[in-house]
């Protein structure tokens, strides 16, 4: 071999070293990701939409656990844990109805560096601290999300564990159970990928050359077998590969609902026009070819928008006069606080105090939940109901 091209390979080894080296440094002491966020009354009653003597009430009448000890006169805040038991005793769990029907979203784009996974793994926390139960299946190779949740791709991570043993030509598993891991989030679980789910790529691009019956089959299993996972969860989240294969395909096929992140730059806004000319071509030839795409929901959500930036507002109304009430109105703002978390492998959801200035978190914070909400809207509409009630909105009414 070229001696300047087996450099490529001591580069990912120094590369794959480098990533355990700072994965270690930001988990010590275990080197297992924990969550050590914590959530104040006043924040927790939001959340639950109630006002916060209610909690002190059920605390006082054993309803709930005694208030967390105080530090210095003030109460340490409510863990994850705690506030998804708080739902459950006050009645205020988001969690779908039995008949609902989970929501499966594909987060896809196949122009890279949109933030497809930043947003794939925000949305994910995001719909934890609602309180819904969440399913993430990381379905890319490169396994950007994986290594969010925790999880080193390359040492933490066998193929055994990834989608292959589902969905390979000789497949060893009948279904996806043996691929859920739980993570530091008690109400989010993953299923992770690395480098060699790629391998799936190859076997089903060869089965599909000599025609498409395999290839089919193989689409409809990702869809049955999420179904299938489905029902213990509200929310599925897919994060799919950003070029158009095999898997891509599939998860195409076996989502219910599709996410297209774009930031607003004109050769991101021209990728993404393309992406979706291609999805309809694709999703043409896949009803052609008789397997079924059904979408609740389609929609375009910017992402690193800069509202400092002139280009950035100008895309952005390009952007609105082309896609109109598809592309999401509140914009993901390019905030500090989300590089500086990623830096330490985490989202601002689990950070436990700001790495900025607390008026850059706050603000940041305060954009993530926005943005993040509006999904969280079509997916209470495709169950048939809206935003739950808040108890002083109807004390105010009254």
């Amino acid at each position: 071999m070229n001696a300047i091209v087996s450099q490529i390979g001591d580069l990912a080894e120094a590369g794959e070293k480098m990533v355990e080296r700072l994965r270690r440094k930001a988990f010590l002491p275990d080197s297992r990701k924990e969550l050590n966020v914590r959530f104040g009354i006043a924040e927790a009653a939001q959340l639950l939409g109630c006002s916060t003597n209610r909690i002190r009430m059920a605390e006082e009448d054993g309803r709930l656990p005694p208030a967390p000890p105080t530090e210095n006169g003030r109460r340490p805040g409510y863990r994850v844990e705690e506030l998804l038991n708080m739902r459950q005793v006050l009645g205020a769990s988001p969690e779908r109805a039995p008949l609902d029907i989970p929501a499966i979203i594909a987060v896809q784009n196949f122009k890279g560096g949109v933030g497809k996974s930043t947003v794939t793994t925000h949305l994910a926390h995001y719909f934890a601290v609602q309180g819904y139960r969440v399913l993430v299946v990381d379905c890319d190779s490169q396994a950007t999300t994986t290594t969010l949740f925790g999880f080193n791709p390359h040492f933490n991570i066998q193929r055994e564990e990834t989608l292959y043993p589902y969905l390979s030509i000789d497949p060893t598993q009948v279904d996806l159970l043996y691929a859920v891991k739980h993570t530091a989030w008690p109400n989010v679980d993953l299923i992770p990928s690395n480098l060699e789910l790629f391998d799936v790529e190859y076997e089903l691009a060869a089965a599909g050359s000599d025609g498409g019956s395999v290839l089919a089959a193989r689409f409809r299993k990702l869809k049955q077998g999420l179904m299938d996972l489905a029902r213990h969860y509200d929310v599925v989240l897919l994060d799919p590969p950003p070029a158009l294969g095999t898997i891509s395909l599939a998860v195409m096929q076996a989502a219910n609902a599709l996410l297209v992140p774009l930031a607003a730059t004109t050769p991101d806004f021209c990728s993404t026009v393309q992406f979706l000319s291609m999805m309809d071509q694709v999703i043409n030839q896949l009803q052609t070819a008789g397997i079924e795409v059904d979408y609740q929901f389609v929609r375009l959500l910017c992402s690193k928008f800069d509202s400092n930036d002139p280009s950035h507002s100008m895309v952005r109304a390009i952007m609105e006069q082309s896609f109109g009430p598809a592309l999401l109105p509140i914009p993901i703002l390019d905030s500090a606080e989300i590089s500086h978390a990623a830096l330490r492998m985490m989202t601002v959801y689990e950070l436990e105090k700001p790495i900025g200035t607390p008026r850059t978190h706050k603000r940041c914070r305060a954009n993530l939940d926005e943005a993040m909400g509006q999904i969280e809207a079509l997916v209470r509409q495709g169950w048939g109901r809206v935003a739950p009630a808040r108890e002083e909105d109807i004390v105010n009414a009254a």
